[in-house]
């Protein structure tokens, strides 16, 4: 169980969701550990956090466990998926650990985004990856047949053809130097976001254990800093990439922004329910 997440899954706020998947890893594999590895070092935070005063474990999240992941990708995530929407029709909000980034199409396809953000060193918008449709370069291709929009932070990495297909009026790259002074546009009011982070987002420096580590990455703080910005507009969040290859920096990293993004979407909507007693 994720430390902290207490409530009763019939009740919950928050879902936390394993996804073990592993089958088209390109270069290091073990994102299958992902879920249990981030799951172990969560357990070394405090319950309370000072930024938004609150205690984790009094925000309602459940923990579903893990959903035993098996070889055909499309069949796997079509399964996620029905997962997912359980959880939304409990009226809780997903919260997917991976497990390969293609898990993140599960999540996207249960609550049909308009705007999926997505924290991550390459672009991902690849057709296919040596002749498969599902491979994790995929998952931002994917992602956009079902949104408007998508908003890549931090790539650095990407074929000829995925960099002309960012150049869509449907795609904005911001690049690691930029993630820094970007906000969340005005144009996100009143429309549903998703927030995907791949842990490859972050330089290697801070987060080693993952499958296709790419330099010149941002640091925690400013993933710390997305997380926190773009949590207030999402229903549904997801963390993967986590594997075995460190001694848990990754992971690690991966825990903390899974409970900043519940601090501060409880901390925005505690602030909605108030701002709209005052009106009344």
């Amino acid at each position: 169980m994720f430390p902290g997440a207490t409530a009763d899954p019939s009740a919950s706020r928050y879902t936390v969701v394993g996804a073990p998947l592993d089958v088209s890893t390109s270069f290091r594999p073990g994102a299958r550990f992902g879920p249990e590895r981030v799951r172990r070092f969560a357990g070394t935070f405090e319950d309370y956090d000072r930024a938004t005063d609150q205690t984790f474990s009094s925000l309602g999240v459940a923990d579903h466990g893990d959903v035993h992941a098996w070889n055909d990708a499309e069949e796997y995530i079509s399964y996620l998926a029905s997962v997912c929407r359980e959880i939304v029709r409990d009226d809780a909000i997903p919260l997917t650990i991976g497990g390969e980034h293609t898990v993140s199409v599960a999540s996207i396809r249960a609550l049909t985004p308009d705007v999926v953000v997505v924290c991550d060193a390459h672009l991902d918008l690849r057709d296919e990856y040596d002749g498969d449709p599902w491979s994790h370069s995929t998952v931002t291709r994917h992602a956009l047949r079902g949104a408007d929009e998508a908003v890549i932070l931090g790539a650095r990495s990407g074929s000829e053809t995925e960099w002309t297909r960012a150049d869509a009026a449907d795609v904005t790259v911001v690049e690691p130097e930029a993630v820094a002074d970007w906000t969340p546009p005005e144009g996100f009011e009143g429309r549903d976001v998703y927030l995907s982070v791949d842990i490859d987002a972050a330089d290697p420096a801070y987060a080693p254990g993952t499958g296709t580590p790419e330099p010149y990455g941002l640091s925690s703080r400013e993933l710390r800093d997305v997380v926190r910005a773009v949590a207030p507009h999402a229903s549904g969040f997801d963390v993967v990439e986590v594997n075995d290859r460190d001694d848990g920096q990754a992971a690690t990293l991966a825990a903390k922004l899974l409970r900043d993004f519940v601090f501060a979407h409880a901390d925005a909507t505690a602030d909605a329910a108030t701002d709209g007693a005052r009106d009344e």
